[in-house]
């Protein structure tokens, strides 16, 4: 299922915070739990869905989530009270645990800049948040040879997902910015897996400039036989399938998302 197919999903989801907890310096991990979490569909890999939260006043009209986000769906949302319907954000599965209904979200914190982050860190037991499922937009290749993957942070929990779930089997590269080292954290890949991390020196720099120069470092032995998967800042995921698909790796053989731009909110 590619990402244009996710939007035809349907599937909302009703849970409550149960925890939140700085993870490392700039990831804040909320963990969301219900009964509908226990019958939320595995789609695995960097499983994605909308998050509506909260409004700060209280005054959410969550009957205002759509059940399905394609573009009937978006405006049937926004003809709703704007004053009173949840605000949304995209993110992806960290750990869904289906039989005991929790499901773990990282959130990347830059002090209260934005709204889910903000939210993120301020959550509280008990708060409900409404989940819409999009399902994913990586679906392995049996015949790959090798799997790139590169991201900055904020797609860090969808390359988690992807080394998780890809075979064991599997070789590839997954090259992963952040501009704290401290930020890393342990992932589940195949052995035949490099991690490669990247950490942006001056904290001023812009996030991606690092993972693009590596990808386009990078050159494919079987460009034909190549999966990629690129998340992240808009700039460094155009550049990087632009690279691949100058050294002779086929479109559809690469699954791109620009999860966010710099100079612009989420």
């Amino acid at each position: 299922m590619g990402f244009s197919d996710g939007r035809k999903q349907s599937g909302l989801y009703h849970a409550e915070v149960t925890r939140s907890a700085r993870l490392s310096p700039h990831v804040q991990r909320v963990t969301f739990a219900g009964d509908d979490i226990r019958r939320m569909p595995q789609h695995g890999f960097d499983q994605w869905f909308r998050l509506f939260l909260p409004r700060p006043d209280g005054t959410t009209d969550f009957d205002a989530v759509p059940d399905s986000f394609g573009l009937g769906g978006y405006l049937r949302y926004l003809t709703k009270k704007s004053g009173t319907r949840p605000p949304f954000r995209s993110y992806t599965v960290r750990e869904l645990r289906s039989d005991q209904g929790e499901l773990d979200v990282d959130f990347v914190i830059h002090g209260d800049a934005g709204i889910a982050g903000p939210w993120a860190q301020r959550a509280e037991p008990g708060e409900h948040v409404v989940l819409l499922d999009q399902g994913r937009g990586f679906d392995p290749l049996d015949d790959a040879a090798f799997v790139l993957l590169a991201a900055d942070e904020s797609a860090l929990p969808a390359v988690a997902g992807i080394l998780r779930d890809l075979p064991r089997d599997a070789t590839g590269l997954a090259i992963i910015e952040t501009g704290d080292p401290a930020d890393r954290q342990a992932l589940d890949a195949p052995d035949g897996f490099e991690i490669r991390w990247l950490t942006r020196d001056d904290p001023h720099a812009t996030a991606g400039v690092a993972a693009l120069a590596e990808v386009a470092s990078f050159t494919p032995d079987e460009p034909v036989r190549l999966q990629a998967y690129f998340g992240g800042e808009q700039a460094m995921v155009a550049g990087s399938r632009r690279h691949l698909v100058a050294a002779g790796v086929p479109k559809s053989r690469i699954e791109f998302t620009g999860y966010w731009k710099v100079g612009r909110a989420g």
